[in-house]
């Protein structure tokens, strides 16, 4: 890497701290964070350095409003409800009910044929830093379709902030999450058969709440997808950087982030003024496909901005801790999806492909040119997946 990129990333890492110039006495006092998180924001670094060069600051405002207009990302809504976690913690979700008539009906019956659908509810779980309007083009296609749940993880989207985190400090895991989940369904799904998908922290939110509530999984689940997802092992994935750069930042990252949750209002000022930058980062590791839709891009950008940085900070060990293989063994008699972006940097195709070795029986998909956010990238193969597998389960007709 060369010293200009060097020095443009060590800029993005004084920006980060909100402060301009050498004033970056919080990034001191973290070490060697600066390089490791400019490891990661150099690629980026070097392409936003050129549009600054060429387009101003007002221009790329008025871009991003336009590119907010233009794309109803999100604007999908289903009946409201509430559920409480076991700490108290108040979880968002929307119900997306069947239409018995109407275009609802003649869309279901354009999909999947004439045969009556069986009272399935599918749930679906987003990942880090999203919200439940991730899945939006699986909710166009799907809406009044089948039954379906959506819902925002604790301190993401509508839901409330982890309730233990604030009283007591205590650690997010992925077991917690398990548990919101099964919250979930017990107040928008307390009865009938479960198809359960799951995407990245979904994933495994979706396996955590199989181990810890087998007979859940044995008495109502009928289908699982997993996507872009993993049953542990993050703790060594590479992020596509060199083995220099990724030892760096698995050594800090954690204190950083620490260091960055506990100046929260500092930070998000420092993100406002580079949004550009992060815009670049957010794009390398969420897509793959050069020409992926800018709509889309800056739909995916405004969720994960929307997370506050003490939130990523406090979610974050939590995947490296993360391991459920074991779980996985309760989906075997299921039928189950497991798909991935062959490109994902965050959690890499070859993490699916140990799961799908896993579940033998399950049906493996590795889309082409995809990164992390595949259902956003290549929504069209996601969903038409999805439907075979909800035909699988008798949750649509096949006509």
């Amino acid at each position: 890497m060369g010293e200009g990129s060097t020095g443009a990333a060590a800029e993005v890492v004084e920006a980060v701290a909100g402060r301009p110039g050498g004033a970056v006495t919080t990034w001191r006092r973290a070490g060697v964070a600066g390089a490791a998180i400019g490891v990661i924001a150099a690629g980026a670094a070097a392409g936003v350095a050129i549009e600054r060069l060429t387009v101003g600051r007002g221009m790329r405002k008025k871009a991003r409003l336009a590119l907010d207009a233009s794309g109803p990302y999100g604007s999908l809504r289903g009946t409201p409800g509430k559920a409480y976690a076991d700490d108290g913690t108040e979880l968002a979700f929307e119900v997306d009910e069947v239409g018995a008539e109407g275009p609802q009906a003649a869309r279901r019956r354009r999909l999947f044929g004439r045969r009556a659908p069986a009272p399935v509810t599918v749930v679906f779980s987003h990942g880090y830093c999203l919200s439940q309007d991730s899945w939006h083009f699986q909710r166009a296609a799907l809406r009044g379709v089948v039954r379906a749940v959506y819902w925002d993880q604790r301190s993401h989207g509508r839901s409330g902030r982890g309730a233990t985190r604030l009283r007591d400090r205590e650690p997010v895991t992925i077991d917690r999450l398990g548990r919101d989940l099964k919250a979930v369904i017990d107040a928008a799904a307390p009865e009938g058969p479960l198809v359960l998908v799951g995407h990245s922290m979904g994933g495994m939110t979706t396996m955590a709440l199989a181990d810890q509530f087998p007979e859940l999984i044995r008495e109502r689940v009928v289908g699982v997808a997993l996507v872009g997802t993993s049953a542990g092992g993050l703790g060594e994935v590479n992020f596509g950087l060199p083995v220099a750069g990724v030892n760096a930042v698995r050594r800090v990252l954690p204190g950083v982030l620490r260091a960055l949750g506990s100046q929260a209002e500092l930070v998000e000022r420092g993100r406002r003024a580079t949004s550009d930058l992060f815009a670049g980062i957010i794009k390398r590791y969420s897509f793959s496909s050069k020409d992926v839709d800018p709509a889309v891009a800056r739909f995916a950008e405004r969720m994960i901005e929307s997370t506050p940085i003490d939130v990523v900070a406090e979610f974050y060990p939590a995947f490296t801790e993360h391991d459920k293989a074991d779980a996985l063994k309760h989906f075997a008699e299921l039928p189950v999806l497991v798909l991935a972006g062959d490109k994902d940097l965050v959690t890499p195709s070859e993490h699916s492909e140990v799961m799908a070795d896993l579940l033998p029986d399950a049906e493996l998909v590795l889309v082409p040119d995809a990164g992390h956010l595949v259902m956003l990238e290549h929504p069209e193969v996601v969903t038409d997946r999805l439907a075979d597998l909800l035909a699988r389960t008798g949750a649509v007709g096949t006509g």
